[in-house]
């Protein structure tokens, strides 16, 4: 017998879904509990289903629970329409992890399992202080999905943006730095993120007071081969994404490479220096129509009260170039180019110390 992790149903052995809520069926255990989260359901309509029935395990639900024999959850840290966000600690070494847990609808669907599968074996490569990857993919005895990724504490970068207006020019140039040598080990390994933005922007504190730029979320990344995937998307009206921070090219549902986070990070930079967007529009959709045709505001116009360098202002309207060919090659070039006409030094990927040389070699 198989029976739904949601509500709990029976069905017999050729049954793979549940007729109720699509929920992927699950073996039906014997006497002895799993030992992923929850317990054996009896049958229903016994004396033992009614005295003992456990209510069903949700991915809602969690906090106190042991997830997989290992990972004992503390507290929700957020959700999305498809997903659940808990903070755990491993029960084993006692580290801290961010427990990213599948609603049953996303987890039943095959399609979308396998699209996540080969995106966390990418985000298995992307270990990098300045990137929050997956740790590793699981799914319980219960059928639920989960994903573990670090867990990392700080503000969001849109936090600060909205707490502070606009940031100084050497806090910018040395967060751009670190996000930049993050995406570069992303790119390397053909992963475009294509969802940059101030919200996927972790700032944290390392235990010296120092801070570090984390890029997070890299749910939407793909390899850059799978444009057939993204065209298919397009066509049918669903764009990965944010509309505020996306390429024209991406807009377009063109092939996508490097060069479209380039430009998602200019925008971003542009953002934090002066507390606006370089295009405007009453609505979503005049903004990205701006973004095909219109040349951004320059950003010494857009503030001229802060007396920015002119440099910065040229390798911003570089990076921002409609056409990605007339763009910065890749991120830690644009980063570098920053840095430079801002008068700095650093350079990206520099976090302090010599840490990611000693790490990568470089």
């Amino acid at each position: 017998m198989n029976r739904c992790p949601a509500c709990g149903t029976q069905y017999a052995d050729e049954a793979r879904f549940c007729t109720k809520d699509g929920s992927k069926l699950i073996p039906l255990p014997g006497s002895t509990a799993p030992s992923g989260v929850g317990k054996h359901t009896p049958a229903r309509g016994t004396a033992a289903g009614r005295a003992e029935q456990a209510p069903p395990v949700s991915p809602t639900n969690l906090v106190d629970q042991v997830l997989d024999g290992r990972y004992k959850i503390v507290r929700k840290v957020g959700e999305g329409g498809m997903s659940f966000v808990y903070l755990a600690n491993d029960t084993a070494t006692a580290d801290r992890y961010a427990i990213k847990v599948l609603s049953h609808a996303l987890s039943s669907d095959q399609n979308a399992m396998q699209r996540l599968k080969r995106e966390a074996s990418l985000g298995m490569r992307l270990a990098h202080p300045n990137v929050c990857h997956i740790i590793r993919m699981g799914e319980t005895q219960d059928g639920l999905v989960y994903v573990v990724m670090p867990f990392v504490e700080g503000e969001i970068l849109s936090d600060r943006n909205n707490r502070m207006g606009t940031l100084s020019l050497a806090e910018v140039t040395r967060y751009i730095s670190q996000i930049a040598a993050g995406l570069q080990v992303a790119h390397e390994l053909k992963i475009v993120h294509r969802d940059l933005k101030p919200e996927n922007i972790m700032i944290c504190k390392s235990e010296d007071g120092t801070e570090r730029a984390v890029v997070m979320d890299f749910g939407l990344a793909k390899e850059r081969r799978a444009d057939a995937e993204l065209q298919k998307l397009t066509a049918t009206g669903i764009i990965l994404g944010t509309p505020e921070f996306m390429s024209p090219e991406q807009l377009r549902g063109k092939p996508l490479d490097p060069r479209t986070d380039v430009y998602s990070l200019a925008l971003m930079t542009y953002e934090m220096l002066t507390g606006k967007l370089p295009f405007t529009g009453r609505t979503q959709q005049e903004m990205m129509i701006a973004r095909l045709r219109n040349e951004p505001v320059p950003l010494r116009q857009a503030r001229p009260e802060l007396d920015l360098p002119e440099g910065v202002e040229k390798v911003l309207a570089k990076a921002m170039q409609r056409n990605p060919d007339d763009r910065y090659t890749t991120a830690p070039e644009f980063a570098n180019a920053l840095m430079g006409a801002s008068g700095g030094g650093q350079r990206p990927g520099d976090t302090g110390g010599g840490m990611l040389g000693r790490l990568f070699g470089r």
